[in-house]
């Protein structure tokens, strides 16, 4: 007689705010396929002021898996790490709620894991989009010229990468690691995954395991999320002394070189250094044409694999991905390297998190 215990798992889950996606998600996490599996879902809500809280507490009471716990701390670090330790189960899986997941979704994740013996298994960053903008923006959020080639951009991509989407560990893995870094309000997962890596362990990406992240639909909603993502990215440098990819520091050379260029045009023109001026203005203009022949070639190539019709919207996303990654990198090194650290007020611009 077979005696060997089901597999148990804890899926947990951090929001805030979420009246509009919650239901959509929680129905999509019910209709995961876990049969002959011990499960939980485990919700911490960051102090939600809509109409969350009424949601949850619906579906709760239909649903007796969901457990609903409060995270104080109201950013996702926290959560996840409050519905980590309230977890029974030997496996954590992550979801996010502004993603749709495969009815295997779940069930790919621990297969994974199990197969691969990885420490952190996932699928590829895969988008949803509607309007032409919106696929616009998913389009230049899987092209090189805007995220530097990560592989969890590749939808096809199966093997060894350095970060995935989400996540899927054992508990123990979690416990041993420390959790995700409560300091953290953005890149809280890729800097979880580089303390993995360098601690010997591997992450493995599989196209099997299908998720759907809902993007950004504006660009001013594009622009403040990279923005953020670009000055967080500077904790995590300064955690570990050194980038986790080189490719991250090509946006803010970018900006910085910019800021360079016209101080030195504009104090050139103010002192009257005319050979100065012109030297400075011929470099910048040189620079800006190179960098606008990319943005079209590139907005060209995206629009011919993915539809003509966004081609007069990628220009504009591809410049936001760019400008808001690098301003927020010299903003974050503005703050971190001063005496103010890491402490940022959670309605910040730092830190608001915004749809």
């Amino acid at each position: 007689m077979d005696t060997e215990s089901p597999i148990s798992i804890s899926i947990v889950v951090a929001c805030r705010n979420e009246a509009g996606h919650i239901a959509s998600f929680l129905d999509s996490l019910f209709a995961q396929d876990l049969h002959g599996m011990e499960w939980e879902a485990i919700l911490a809500d960051g102090m939600s002021d809509d109409t969350t809280p009424a949601i949850l507490r619906d579906y709760s009471l239909r649903h007796p898996r969901l457990r609903v716990i409060e995270n104080p701390g109201r950013i996702v670090s926290t959560g996840l790490n409050a519905a980590i330790r309230a977890s029974r189960g030997e496996i954590i899986l992550r979801m996010d709620a502004h993603t749709r997941y495969a009815p295997d979704y779940c069930r790919r994740c621990v297969g994974e894991l199990q197969r691969t013996g990885a420490d952190n298994t996932g699928g590829p960053a895969r988008t949803d989009a509607q309007s032409v903008r919106a696929r616009a923006i998913a389009a230049a959020y899987h092209s090189r010229f805007s995220t530097g080639g990560a592989r969890f951009h590749d939808e096809s991509f199966e093997g060894w990468v350095d970060t995935v989407p989400y996540g899927c560990w054992r508990k123990q893995t979690l416990l041993r690691l420390g959790m995700f870094d409560e300091a953290l309000v953005r890149n809280q997962d890729d800097e979880l995954n580089l303390r993995l890596v360098r601690s010997g362990g591997r992450i493995w990406q599989s196209p099997g395991i299908r998720s759907w992240y809902s993007l950004r639909s504006s660009l001013s909603a594009l622009f403040h999320q990279y923005f953020q993502y670009g000055f967080w990215k500077v904790a995590v440098i300064r955690k570990h002394r050194i980038p986790a990819s080189w490719r991250h520091l090509v946006p803010v050379t970018f900006v910085i070189a910019n800021a360079v260029l016209l101080s030195g045009m504009a104090i050139s023109a103010a002192g009257r250094f005319g050979d100065w001026l012109r030297t400075l203005t011929a470099v910048w203009l040189a620079m800006a044409a190179a960098y606008g022949a990319a943005i079209l070639l590139a907005s060209v190539s995206v629009a011919a694999h993915k539809g003509m019709e966004m081609l007069p919207f990628l220009p504009p996303v591809f410049a936001a991905f760019h400008l808001s990654y690098g301003l927020g990198f010299c903003a974050g090194l503005l703050r971190f390297l001063s005496r103010s650290g890491l402490h940022v007020k959670a309605d910040s611009v730092f830190a608001r998190i915004t749809r």
